[in-house]
């Protein structure tokens, strides 16, 4: 059997845009890995229900979203939004309200568009993050790293420069409205977060203080509440980590984040009461891996490495949730971002 994705990347040495890929799940073996869209720096993408991407790019000094139709071989841009400052670092698609969200680190925005009937985007609502930031160096001014969807359909957003994250209300015309926020440690530096399987539970991954904190989720009013706080790195690390990406298991067993600095994933084990226990340390094999993905069965697990321009296959054990390489140094330039693509297999 095989199995299709596609990786963003970085446009700042030798990559293009962004890449397919292959993996072949018999052979246990990444191939094919080619470029299919050219865009400036596409750090992140989504991939819609209808086959297209919608991905960050960047043209000068300008940055934005656009949208191409992987429908089309070979795929081809159907608009492209920009505007003066830096692109955007998240991207998150709302299938029932045909929506896309902009998260943007360096502007702290979070832009609503609305999906268009030929797939284009018309820009609905912005809003943008004001107030008290945190007390590490990294926390100049709020900084949007996520914003996609809770279980119940709101907005979930992540600012690492304020150690909040908040929830939005969002109107079936692309309007957003305040509901919630969250306050995580001082310094802890929200990037990514991901809900348990029965939308109760929430884990927060902590890119500055490379930690996860289990938090449960009231749906009736959309607040958070800490159940606990977990280290990604052991308690004599001493050197630079930045924790990254965070993933669970469909089964919501097992919990998985990336760290840059130790260059590991590590995969925790959801106990009975849904805080977690750490299994396993594994190394990525290459530097700075700022995402991961799950297969379709979930039986192997993609590590992009961004500084060595190199990926990693594991075969990952259903049963304990461990990984085990068995592929590495599989050249991919400036791998940032890795998504299933379901509709081209």
């Amino acid at each position: 059997m095989t199995e299709k994705f596609l990786v963003g990347t970085y446009t700042k040495k030798s990559s293009q845009g962004i890449y397919s890929l292959t993996l072949d799940t018999n052979s246990k073996e990444l191939t094919n890995i080619e470029p299919i869209i050219e865009a400036g720096s596409p750090t992140y993408l989504g991939i819609s229900n209808a086959n297209r991407c919608y991905c960050v790019d960047k043209v000068g000094n300008q940055g934005g979203v656009s949208s191409f139709d992987l429908n089309a071989t070979p795929a081809s841009k159907i608009n492209q939004i920009l505007s003066n400052g830096s692109a955007p670092a998240y991207i998150g698609i709302d299938e029932k309200r045909q929506l896309v969200y902009a998260g943007n680190y360096h502007l702290s925005t979070v832009t609503v568009f609305k999906i268009q009937s030929d797939g284009s985007l018309l820009q609905t609502d912005k809003v943008t993050h004001q107030g008290l930031t945190g007390p590490k160096p990294e926390q100049d001014e709020p900084h949007v790293h996520y914003c996609d969807l809770t279980p119940d359909n709101r907005l979930v957003v992540c600012d690492l420069g304020m150690d909040l994250t908040f929830i939005y209300d969002v109107s079936n015309d692309g309007k957003l409205i305040a509901k919630s926020r969250y306050q995580s440690e001082a310094g802890f530096g929200p990037r990514h977060i991901v809900f348990h399987p029965n939308g109760k539970i929430a884990y927060l991954v902590g890119e500055l203080g490379s930690k996860i904190e289990v938090l449960k989720y009231n749906d009736s009013n959309a607040q958070f509440t800490k159940l606990q706080t977990i280290s990604t790195i052991p308690e004599d690390w001493t050197t630079h980590n930045g924790a990254a990406a965070i993933h669970i298991s469909n089964d919501g067993k097992f919990v998985y984040a990336s760290n840059r600095g130790q260059n590991a994933l590590v995969v925790f084990e959801v106990q009975s009461d849904f805080t977690i226990k750490l299994v396993q340390t594994i190394s990525t094999e290459g530097d700075f891996p700022r995402d991961f993905e799950l297969s379709q069965n979930e039986d192997f697990v993609i590590c992009a490495n961004q500084n060595t321009d190199n990926l990693t296959l594991y075969e990952r054990n259903t049963m304990d949730g461990t990984l085990s390489v068995v592929q590495k140094n599989v050249a991919c330039p400036e791998g940032v971002c890795i998504k299933k693509w379901l509709l081209a297999n």
